[in-house]
């Protein structure tokens, strides 16, 4: 039945899985379907046996020349790894079947030679399949693909690009028929519905999923000495002296850290405290230039490097043997990604996940506990879809126009077969239309918003300015513009935030790259620079760097702390904090899973109050702006706010009546989505939201390449767009969107209500405290970090800690 697979694993003497045989008989069987197995556990060679069987038992002219099979993922890093694996497989079975790579790196000639003779697979980005798509002939190109394989689904499914995926599916299930398409996934909680998205309307599906307990074995390092009040960051890096021993012992050792700023200070402090380690050690952040990424991503292959510190740009799916340890600094903020990254480790059948979780703060010690029971009991998050994206649509109609032209009611007909717009009506989908040909509704006046012209009920662009800014701009993926690092000599090492280099003058220096950079000039959107000998440097932030806990995270933590109140805790990381614990008892209380913790202190900043529902700073965010609003209408007061993850905090020069408002069904989830757009300045949440969607859709421009525009000029642009439809298109489907995606993606509005609902049916215990309480003291410590002084913020923290212990 699938003689190739046989033939394969019996050169390399390995025995097939059964969930890889199950997924052969599948793909001969016809089937479309989702495939979830763990890291390392076979899933490309479970499709791609499937996949090459399918071809082999076709007659031999039928698919000589012709593209078969489109393998699509969501980094470059992996796609290079997935054309090295499946090329691997035709040599060593000497195979007439040509796999190549098109990304964003491959050159004008190759991909001119691509569209004259197709290779037999491309292995891509939902990106490049779209530019694909604005070409002329692209149908010609594109009718005799057979199979679309969708790898690390979950990751691209909780993104727009998700929706350029189905969009995609759509448009080649009408070039063909009888396409067969296949996600990919290793960590998600919510199958069923993954793959219902990923095959919407398909009708012969199935969901193969391999019953293999892949072993990951996690540690996580305690201090030394437990310290009673801690705050965000206050461990991190006087636990260096933990991972260095584990560096040392390992063959290979990848670092994960949750921010870019952090991975740059993680690699200064490594190296000065083990220079042994100098040539052996790596930086692998998104801001770094593909030639740096790629000389990092070859030497963890080949074994060279020893130690790599990264973000999530190798959390997925790539596979380096010599990797055996991983470490995770600071909270993952939720269990698959904690997964993904120790996957990283013994990507092999078989093999053992290592993980060292090093928390940077003392209570971050809780998320260790927390997260080996959930993945224990596999609580693995659900993602998100995106729906009724008419930014993404609206892009698509013109990448068709730009193209060979589209009909209007047989592209309504595809995008209905789409999970993400199953719903849309025929007049949304007139909307559309009408932006994209005259500027809809407000802009109709103005001759650059008439970028597709109708022809015979032909949708087309005939204007060779309007393709050509088109093409430039498109893909859904939005961030702040960025500026080109290099030296003078034009060695390019990679970018920056432009906000962050704006606050920079000539002659400062900061850290990047793994070097110190003195800025010697700022013209236009490049930064040079020359290394510079200075011991301290301005650390790079990225605007990316707040994450929150996640579900199924916030659910561990109440679970361990309620399992601490019954005397029955059975972690050695709660153990360890018994003594923080204590004190905490002391000074305020510990709340069991059916209790809110509500404090109340005093101090010269005025009348704090701490509530903490422990689920994570996103929802926090929303909830205290609902708290100070609600409580708000009961007496007229004004409080300022901060939050965590495991709480908010309302600050007020007037002290509130606890009793009072909690009788007036503070906590109510009825009205929340009304009280949540009065209570957060919600027109200013979508204002920032709504820059990415005029992207997006093509209402604002960002610049042709070397002239990129600055983010300043587009957010002016986009919030000049924001205020007509405002005024004069209050229905406008993108002034529309924009509220709903600050609701559903950065206020969490349904987890929100969740809490809600959870809270109205606990009991709420209300402290007044006389100092701090360790629950609270990360927050004041966040509110000092605010506040300009000449005096240092670790001499003023222990001057709070030595008032609060007397």
């Amino acid at each position: 039945m699938y003689p190739l697979a046989q033939q394969w694993f019996n050169q390399k003497k390995w025995q097939a899985h059964p969930f890889q045989e199950e997924t052969w008989e599948a793909i001969m069987q016809g089937k479309s379907g989702l495939l979830n197995a763990p890291t390392g556990c076979g899933k490309t060679l479970a499709i791609w046996f499937g996949v090459l069987q399918s071809y082999q038992n076709q007659p031999l002219q039928a698919n000589k020349n012709k593209l078969h099979a489109l393998w699509i993922t969501p980094l470059r890093a992996l796609s290079k790894e997935i054309v090295h694996a499946t090329n691997e497989v035709s040599q060593d079975l000497k195979l007439n079947y040509k796999i190549e790579l098109r990304t964003g790196d491959t050159s004008t000639t190759q991909r001119a030679k691509q569209k004259l003779k197709p290779p037999h697979a491309l292995v891509t980005t939902p990106e490049s399949i779209h530019l694909l798509f604005s070409s002329k002939g692209y149908v010609e190109f594109f009718k005799n693909v057979e199979f679309v394989i969708v790898d690390e689904w979950h990751e691209l499914m909780g993104s727009k690009r998700g929706v350029q995926m189905e969009l995609i599916i759509s448009k080649l299930r009408v070039l063909n028929p009888n396409l067969k398409v296949w996600g990919i996934s290793a960590t998600i909680g919510n199958l069923n519905q993954a793959k219902d998205i990923l095959l919407h309307n398909f009708l012969n599906t199935c969901i193969v999923k391999a019953n293999i307990k892949k072993d990951v074995i996690i540690e996580t390092l305690l201090p030394d000495v437990i310290e009673k009040y801690s705050w965000a960051g206050h461990l991190g890096l006087k636990m260096l002296p933990k991972i260095l021993p584990i560096i040392q012992q390992s063959k290979s050792t990848l670092i994960f850290t949750n921010t870019r700023s952090q991975c740059e200070i993680w690699y200064q402090n490594i190296i000065e405290n083990a220079p042994e380690l100098s040539g052996q050690i790596a930086l692998h952040h998104g801001s770094l230039s593909d030639k740096i990424r790629k000389w990092v991503e070859d030497n963890l292959h080949t074994g060279l490097l020893k130690v790599v510190i990264a973000t999530s740009s190798l959390d997925l799916g790539v596979d380096f043997n010599p990797v055996d340890t991983v470490i995770q600094i600071g909270s993952p903020k939720g269990i698959a990604r904690l997964l993904q990254r120790a996957g990283r480790s013994g990507h092999q059948p078989g093999a053992v996940s290592k993980l060292f979780y090093l928390p940077t703060n003392t209570l971050e010690i809780i998320d260790g506990a927390a997260i080996k029971q959930a993945i224990e009991n596999n609580d693995i998050e659900e993602v998100i879809s995106y729906v009724q994206s008419f930014d993404v649509l609206i892009q698509y109609l013109v990448t068709l126009a730009v193209s060979d032209g589209f009909y209007a009611k047989e592209i309504f007909t595809e995008i209905q077969n789409t999970f993400a717009y199953q719903f849309i009506t025929w007049d949304e989908f007139a909307n559309c239309l009408d932006f994209i040909t005259i500027g809809g509704q407000a802009l109709h006046a103005y001759d650059e918003f008439h970028k597709v012209v109708i022809e015979n009920d032909k949708y087309t662009v005939t204007s060779k300015a309007v393709a050509t800014m088109h093409r430039l701009s498109m893909g859904t993926i939005v961030s702040s513009s960025m500026m080109q690092v290099k030296y003078f000599s034009g060695k390019r090492l990679g970018v920056i935030e432009e906000w962050f280099i704006s606050r920079l003058s000539v002659g400062d220096v900061f850290w990047f790259a793994g070097k110190n950079l003195e800025i010697t000039t700022i013209n236009n959107m490049e930064v040079l620079v020359k290394k510079s000998n200075a011991k301290n440097g301005t650390i790079p932030s990225w605007m990316g760097g707040r994450m929150s806990f996640s579900s199924p995270l916030s659910d561990g933590i109440r679970e361990q702390i309620d399992l601490y109140t019954k005397q029955q805790t059975t972690s050695y990381e709660m153990e360890a904090l018994k003594p923080l614990l204590a004190i905490q008892e002391t000074h305020s209380h510990v709340p069991n899973k059916n209790e809110l913790l509500i404090e109340q202190l005093e101090t010269k900043d005025g009348y704090h109050i701490f509530i903490y529902p422990f689920e994570g700073r996103n929802v926090h965010e929303g909830m205290a702006a609902i708290m100070a609003q609600r409580i708000g209408l009961l007496h007229p007061i004004t409080f300022s706010i901060a939050m965590n993850d495991f709480g908010f905090e309302l600050l007020s020069d007037t002290k509130v009546n606890m009793d009072d408002v909690l009788d007036n069904n503070l906590f109510t989830d009825e009205k929340l989505y009304d009280d949540a757009i009065q209570s957060m300045n919600a027109t200013e949440m979508a204002k920032r939201k709504f820059r990415d969607i005029a992207s997006i859709a093509g209402l604002v421009f960002n610049g042709y390449p070397g002239k990129v525009i600055k983010t300043k000029h587009v957010q002016a642009s986009s919030q000049l767009y924001f205020k007509v439809f405002q005024e004069y298109e209050k229905d406008n489907l993108l002034l529309k969107q924009a509220y709903q995606e600050v609701m559903d993606f950065q206020l969490d509005i349904q987890r929100m209500q969740l809490a809600f609902k959870r809270i109205n049916a606990q009991q709420i215990i209300v402290k007044q405290i006389s100092k701090p309480s360790p629950f609270s003291f990360p927050m004041i410590v966040d509110r000092l970090r605010e506040k300009f002084t000449n005096e240092p913020l670790e001499a003023r923290i222990q001057k709070m800690i030595k008032a609060i212990e007397k």
